[in-house]
């Protein structure tokens, strides 16, 4: 099977093999004089919608992924981990029972670890009651099932590996699913957001999905110290706290030609102090307070952002790392 991931011509090489046949794809001849990790200085500036859109939907779910739509974010993050079938199930918790209620469907199965379930078991739980019962009956989704959804709704993914240590082969079995759908590696023009980024707080494990798909973006979660920014020359992002950095961090990262996207931000005053860093993005549950936020620092307005939190809005207000 061949991938194309770009349309610049290039001679082709096994890129990830598995046991039944190797997929191809042709690499992008870069030019010399500018890094592989440089990104082009027209992307704009985006609000990430996180986990979907937790702030008003249930995390992880593909009512939350419509729900980011219905927002107006162009890109979402979402969180992947296998099953004990080696399904890839979107979950950012490595136990299900804060957003589901295996607790009731499994009452024997405790400490209701993901990866000791089958994706046919986690099917059978209900990932939206515990956050409204408007939700009532939302699935839990595989990756393909959101990459589908994604695609449909023609937006973009900012996809967390999470502690891959715990599932051996994750990266493969990630970038395998990633090139059944040539649409994902295929990366959007300059002028618009990244298609999908590969992210993880797992350094090691980064680098290596990033050897497996080698022109997909791939970011750094948490804080690189700035003497090792340059270490990590393989990376397009750093995406750490939004707590830990300040405009000469924000700027240390950008001089090393990487991107940086802090994360996770739901109040007003918050997105415009980064902005003000000079931040590529960030990261929200609120995203169409965050659309707001990137209108109104592009446009230079005075007028008060509101707060997913105030009572005009009716939303409460929970910091997310």
């Amino acid at each position: 099977m061949s991938v194309l991931v770009s349309p610049a011509l290039a001679d082709p090489s096994t890129l990830v093999r598995n046991d039944h046949e190797p997929i191809e794809v042709r690499r992008v001849h870069q030019n010399a004089a500018t890094p592989p990790q440089q990104t082009a200085p027209t992307r704009p500036l985006i609000a990430v919608s996180h986990r979907g859109a937790a702030g008003t939907a249930p995390e992880n779910t593909l009512a939350a992924i419509d729900e980011g739509h219905r927002l107006g974010a162009e890109t979402v993050e979402i969180d992947v981990q296998l099953t004990s079938d080696e399904e890839i199930v979107v979950m950012h918790d490595t136990t299900l029972e804060r957003t589901t209620d295996v607790a009731e469907v499994f009452p024997d199965r405790a400490p209701y670890d993901v990866g000791d379930f089958t994706m046919e078991e986690i099917g059978r739980l209900d990932a939206g009651s515990s956050f409204d019962d408007e939700f009532a009956g939302e699935p839990v989704p595989t990756l393909r099932e959101a990459l589908d959804r994604l695609e449909e709704l023609d937006m973009n993914l900012l996809l967390e590996v999470k502690e891959p240590s715990l599932y051996p082969g994750i990266e493969h079995q990630v970038s395998v699913e990633l090139a059944r759908s040539p649409h994902w590696l295929m990366p959007n023009a300059p002028g618009e957001p990244h298609r999908l980024v590969i992210q993880s707080f797992d350094w090691e494990s980064t680098e290596h999905s990033k050897s497996l798909l080698p022109s997909v973006p791939h970011g750094l979660l948490g804080l690189v110290p700035k003497d090792e920014i340059a270490d990590h020359d393989w990376a397009h992002m750093i995406n750490p706290n939004h707590t830990s950095i300040d405009a000469d961090y924000v700027a240390a990262v950008q001089d090393a030609g990487l991107e940086i996207m802090p994360y996770t931000i739901n109040e007003a005053d918050g997105m415009r102090r980064v902005l003000e860093m000079g931040v590529d993005g960030f990261i929200t549950d609120f995203p169409e307070t965050g659309r707001r936020a990137i209108d109104e620092f592009l446009e230079g307005r005075t007028d008060p952002v509101s707060d997913p939190g105030s009572e005009e809005s009716g939303e409460s207000v929970e910091l997310v790392s």
